[in-house]
């Protein structure tokens, strides 16, 4: 990420929170590509979960999609991705 970029998810408030925690995989990217399916362009969702396999598995679908992953984070066992919808 950019400086540029960095300042950009720090400034981004999410349009949308989707709250995966307690959900096992496959459950937070099918979730998280529903959320993203029902948005508008640019518009930015804040996705929360407790299942490891997102570390992986979000940033590579994002990676593989025309959404962007502006900011990812992990606190005591829980993953933060912030997403704008491409």
């Amino acid at each position: 990420m950019t400086d540029n970029e960095v300042q950009a998810a720090a400034s981004a408030t999410p349009d949308q929170v989707l709250d995966t925690s307690a959900l096992n995989c496959p459950m937070p990217l099918l979730k998280t590509k529903l959320a993203l399916n029902n948005m508008a362009v640019g518009s930015k969702l804040l996705v929360v979960a407790t299942d490891s396999g997102s570390a992986r598995d979000i940033p590579h679908y994002i990676s593989r999609t025309d959404h962007r992953l502006l900011d990812q984070a992990e606190s005591e066992g829980r993953f933060r991705f912030l997403i704008e919808r491409g």
